[in-house]
């Protein structure tokens, strides 16, 4: 019985202290997004910038948002958004779509890009965090 309950009490702690470190890095994100915000919006209301507002970015397609005129390169990477497209994008953003209109220099420490992507992807298609 004791073993049965002490079991319990580890899978509990666990899973507080995953869905905790998830928290964190999406609020480290958001920090990360500051570097965004001159060109992108993200959430309620958000509207296309200098660059296209980012809500459900994870699964949709490059160079799909209504209204924005994004670059031929874009519209024609064959990328859609998620986990391992994300990372190999924000390191280098024009090394991975040449002629993109992106200027960014890219966000080369990883952590840093893993917390952003977490931040990122909780926002669904209507700017709301899932």
């Amino acid at each position: 019985m004791k073993i049965s309950i002490l079991s319990t009490l580890v899978v509990a702690t666990s899973l507080t202290a995953a869905s905790s470190a998830l928290a964190q890095d999406a609020a480290a994100g958001k920090t990360s997004f500051n570097k965004c915000l001159a060109c992108h919006a993200i959430g309620e209301g958000a509207k296309n910038k200098v660059g296209p507002e980012l809500n459900g970015l994870d699964g949709r397609k490059s160079g799909t948002v209504e209204g924005y005129s994004y670059s031929d390169a874009n519209k024609n990477s064959g990328i859609t958004w998620g986990d391992e497209s994300f990372m190999d994008y924000i390191k280098d953003p024009k090394a991975k779509i040449p002629s993109t209109k992106m200027t960014f220099a890219g966000i080369k420490n990883e952590a840093e890009a893993k917390n952003l992507w977490a931040y990122i992807k909780q926002y669904d298609a209507d700017g709301k965090t899932k």
